[in-house]
Protein backbone atom coordinates (compact mmCIF):
# COMPACT_ATOMS: atom_id res chain seq x y z
CA UNK A 1 0.00 0.00 0.00
CA UNK A 2 1.10 3.62 -1.01
CA UNK A 3 0.26 6.88 0.49
CA UNK A 4 0.43 9.59 -1.78
CA UNK A 5 0.50 13.18 -1.27
CA UNK A 6 -2.93 15.31 -3.46
CA UNK A 7 -1.06 17.64 -6.00
CA UNK A 8 -2.12 21.20 -7.19
CA UNK A 9 -5.21 20.47 -9.22
CA UNK A 10 -5.92 17.01 -7.08
CA UNK A 11 -3.41 15.24 -9.22
CA UNK A 12 -1.68 12.17 -7.58
CA UNK A 13 1.42 10.16 -9.09
CA UNK A 14 1.16 6.53 -9.15
CA UNK A 15 4.34 4.57 -7.94
CA UNK A 16 6.86 3.71 -10.71
CA UNK A 17 6.39 -0.14 -9.67
CA UNK A 18 2.55 0.31 -9.26
CA UNK A 19 2.45 1.97 -13.32
CA UNK A 20 5.18 -0.68 -14.34
CA UNK A 21 3.19 -3.76 -12.74
CA UNK A 22 0.02 -3.01 -14.62
CA UNK A 23 1.81 -1.78 -18.06
CA UNK A 24 0.32 2.01 -17.54
CA UNK A 25 1.87 4.52 -19.16
CA UNK A 26 2.76 8.47 -19.89
CA UNK A 27 -0.98 9.28 -21.61
CA UNK A 28 -3.18 6.03 -20.66
CA UNK A 29 -6.41 6.47 -18.53
CA UNK A 30 -8.06 5.12 -15.69
CA UNK A 31 -11.11 5.02 -14.59
CA UNK A 32 -11.99 6.41 -11.00
CA UNK A 33 -14.66 4.96 -8.91
CA UNK A 34 -16.44 5.74 -6.21
CA UNK A 35 -16.79 2.38 -3.45
CA UNK A 36 -18.16 2.24 0.32
CA UNK A 37 -14.22 2.08 0.96
CA UNK A 38 -13.25 4.96 -0.96
CA UNK A 39 -12.16 5.11 -4.15
CA UNK A 40 -10.87 2.59 -6.93
CA UNK A 41 -8.69 3.23 -10.02
CA UNK A 42 -9.30 1.07 -13.10
CA UNK A 43 -6.86 1.17 -16.09
CA UNK A 44 -8.29 1.67 -19.20
CA UNK A 45 -6.61 1.32 -22.83
CA UNK A 46 -9.05 3.03 -25.05
CA UNK A 47 -9.49 2.17 -28.54
CA UNK A 48 -10.05 4.71 -31.50
CA UNK A 49 -13.52 4.26 -32.67
CA UNK A 50 -12.41 2.91 -36.22
CA UNK A 51 -10.40 0.25 -34.71
CA UNK A 52 -12.52 -1.49 -32.83
CA UNK A 53 -13.70 -3.98 -35.11
CA UNK A 54 -10.49 -5.44 -34.82
CA UNK A 55 -11.00 -5.84 -30.98
CA UNK A 56 -14.42 -7.48 -31.46
CA UNK A 57 -14.51 -11.33 -30.13
CA UNK A 58 -15.48 -12.25 -33.37
CA UNK A 59 -12.81 -10.78 -35.15
CA UNK A 60 -10.04 -11.60 -33.01
CA UNK A 61 -11.63 -15.74 -33.28
CA UNK A 62 -10.96 -14.93 -37.11
CA UNK A 63 -7.18 -13.62 -36.53
CA UNK A 64 -6.93 -16.69 -34.24
CA UNK A 65 -7.91 -19.24 -37.06
CA UNK A 66 -5.52 -17.30 -39.60
CA UNK A 67 -2.85 -17.26 -36.91
CA UNK A 68 -2.90 -21.29 -36.68
CA UNK A 69 -3.70 -21.40 -40.64
CA UNK A 70 -0.19 -19.80 -41.24
CA UNK A 71 1.56 -21.76 -38.50
CA UNK A 72 0.67 -24.76 -40.33
CA UNK A 73 0.97 -24.00 -43.74
CA UNK A 74 -2.17 -24.08 -45.26
CA UNK A 75 -2.47 -21.14 -47.52
CA UNK A 76 -1.15 -19.38 -50.78
CA UNK A 77 0.83 -17.42 -52.40
CA UNK A 78 -0.41 -15.72 -55.33
CA UNK A 79 1.77 -13.66 -57.83
CA UNK A 80 -1.24 -10.97 -58.34
CA UNK A 81 -4.70 -10.52 -58.25
CA UNK A 82 -5.70 -11.94 -61.35
CA UNK A 83 -4.00 -15.19 -60.01
CA UNK A 84 -6.03 -15.29 -56.56
CA UNK A 85 -9.62 -14.62 -58.50
CA UNK A 86 -8.68 -17.67 -60.98
CA UNK A 87 -7.92 -19.90 -57.99
CA UNK A 88 -11.13 -18.93 -56.15
CA UNK A 89 -12.83 -19.86 -59.21
CA UNK A 90 -10.99 -22.90 -59.31
CA UNK A 91 -12.25 -23.83 -55.88
CA UNK A 92 -15.98 -22.39 -56.68
CA UNK A 93 -16.50 -25.29 -58.79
Amino acid sequence: MATLPIRNKGQITLPAKIRRKLGLEEGDFVEIEETPEGILLKPRKLIDADQSYFWAEDWQKGELAADRDLGSGRYEVFDDVDDLISSLKKKKK
